[in-house]
């Protein structure tokens, strides 16, 4: 006959099972987490090159949602941007625009797709993408907008060669 003690669980073997489980499941967030993010924004390393005629040249990769996100810089800050040729300016969440320490200045009024809203005038020192750097660049601080992602508008933009092909996006800033 078996003997009911030798069956009964012991605590430490349930406790070294339950944290395996936990390490596999904090492992597996991890991984798919920098594959989602991979996936979201695939310019997370910018490369940009010199061209023959001395231009900077930087090729951004669409993301599977058919947008151009990328890691860049504010002020030598590091910020993930949005492309958006149809913004005005470049626009920074509220939030980010806090923890970059920018100082909002007038006040001032915006149309987006969701109505006229109040947006706050700030210059940028520097704004930085890739190799390709446009110094103090007009912006608009935006109190409503969420996330951390920056509008990357014409205000920087409005200087540099655009040329889309496919799924890329080819920046040129002459020098």
């Amino acid at each position: 006959m078996s003997d009911p003690a030798k069956h009964a669980a012991n605590p430490f073997g349930k406790a070294m099972i339950i944290g395996m489980w936990l390490g596999l499941l904090g492992l597996l967030t991890w991984y798919f987490s920098g594959f989602l993010d991979a996936q979201y924004n695939p310019n997370q390393q910018v490369a940009t090159r010199i061209d023959a005629h001395g231009a900077a040249e930087t090729v951004l990769q669409r993301n599977r949602f058919g947008h151009y996100i990328a890691t860049g810089a504010i002020n030598a800050n590091p910020v993930r941007f949005l492309v958006d040729t149809g913004a005005s300016d470049v626009n920074i969440p509220g939030d980010v625009a806090e923890a970059l320490g920018l100082t909002r200045g007038p006040a001032h009024y915006a149309r987006t797709a969701n109505g006229t809203i109040t947006v706050y005038a700030t210059r940028l020192d520097s704004v930085r993408l890739g190799e390709i750097e446009v110094s103090n660049v007009r912006a608009s601080i935006n109190p409503h907008m969420q996330g951390e992602d920056i509008l990357l508008g014409m205000s920087f933009l409005k200087d540099l060669e655009l040329v889309q092909r496919g799924d890329t996006l080819l920046l040129r800033q002459r020098r």
